[in-house]
């Protein structure tokens, strides 16, 4: 059974990302520090109901999320910020931050990470989503 974190601080990581032809490091404290976020988490960039489905409806839903409180609403994968930015593009979801946690220690630190070897994928994250204020799960799903 996949442990409840609601209560708990996310894990303190830093996700190496490409923005505008550059290396950043963007460290969990940027991502969370003093901010309402919606996150939800995905096995794999570009997988059918992941593309079709879970981000056409939150960043349709965004401006309900917004209008709620929450500063910003981030997806997360097991994926490199190559692949996490080309979905990005191709999935046009101008309300929604794509985080790649290219090594699994998010989501590992969430107790999320699955071996998918069996499918070729190797580690992966869980489907799961939380409300996180101020760097604390307040709801997790």
């Amino acid at each position: 059974m996949l442990e409840n974190r609601e209560g708990q601080r996310v894990p303190q990581v830093t996700f190496r990302m490409r923005e505008n032809n550059q290396w950043v490091d963007v460290t969990t404290d940027d991502l969370f520090k003093g901010k309402t976020v919606a996150v939800f988490s995905l096995p794999g960039a570009f997988t059918p109901t992941c593309s079709s489905s879970h981000v056409p409806r939150f960043n349709e839903l965004a401006p309900v999320f917004f209008k709620h409180g929450v500063d910003e609403i981030l997806c997360l994968s097991v994926n490199d910020t190559f692949v996490m930015n080309e979905w990005a593009a191709d999935q046009k979801a101008e309300n929604i931050r794509f985080i790649p946690d290219g090594n699994g220690e998010f989501s590992e630190g969430m107790g999320m990470l699955v071996d998918k070897e069996n499918l070729g994928f190797g580690k992966r994250s869980w489907r799961y989503s939380m409300l996180v204020k101020d760097g604390v799960i307040e709801k997790m799903f």
